[in-house]
């Protein structure tokens, strides 16, 4: 990895063996799933579809992500990952984006997929998140570079759905816009629970 600022870019991953389906402590990629999470006039929902893709030769699951914002739906993406058996590493694919106004799909800004123009996939969620830990969740040159950084291992978030200890905390930002950061928390055996003004409001497995 060389110098310790450096964000990992290289993750090993013709040793794992990839899986459509699995767990870590902060990310669940079962079918059924789903997370809904709303603040400051926004709701998000995040459901892992009972769907697989193919994506640079390796069968992805899809997770599909709803953004509304006042109502009105604002973006729905379809997100690309898997799993490795050895380490719990999930690895994220690409996504495929539409983004809505005034009820019609007017662009795809942000869409990439692993295996084309050079993109690599990233690592979305570390099986064994550790503090000071940096790398690519894209490798998307252009498009999506998309990085984070591990904070905490230790934080309490206090949602409509519960309050949860032990979360991890995680600083995102991008290599194309230098000034933007945002934070999430992830609860051990549910996933993301806080983003930025959003608040987990309900999860578990939907049919």
């Amino acid at each position: 990895m060389g110098w310790v600022s450096q964000w990992q870019d290289e993750f090993d991953i013709a040793k794992c063996k990839l899986l459509a389906t699995g767990r870590n402590d902060y990310f669940i990629l079962e079918p059924g799933f789903q997370l809904v999470l709303e603040g400051g006039g926004e709701r998000v929902q995040i459901t892992v579809l009972d769907e697989t893709r193919v994506v640079a030769g390796v069968t992805t699951r899809v997770v599909e992500e709803r953004e509304w914002k006042d109502g009105k739906l604002q973006e729905v993406s379809r997100n690309y990952f898997a799993i490795c058996e050895q380490t719990k590493d999930v690895f994220y694919f690409g996504e495929d984006v539409d983004i809505y106004k005034d009820g019609r799909v007017v662009k795809h800004d942000g869409a990439w997929l692993a295996g084309v123009n050079g993109n690599r996939p990233g690592l979305m969620m570390p099986g064994t998140p550790k503090p000071k830990m940096k790398y690519y969740q894209e490798i998307a040159p252009g498009v999506a570079m998309d990085r984070a950084q591990v904070i905490s291992l230790r934080e309490t978030c206090t949602t409509p759905a519960g309050t949860f200890a032990d979360c991890l905390k995680i600083e995102e930002s991008s290599a194309l816009e230098w000034f933007a950061k945002d934070y999430k928390y992830y609860a051990p055996g549910i996933g993301l629970v806080r983003d930025e003004d959003l608040r987990l409001v309900k999860y578990g497995f939907v049919k």
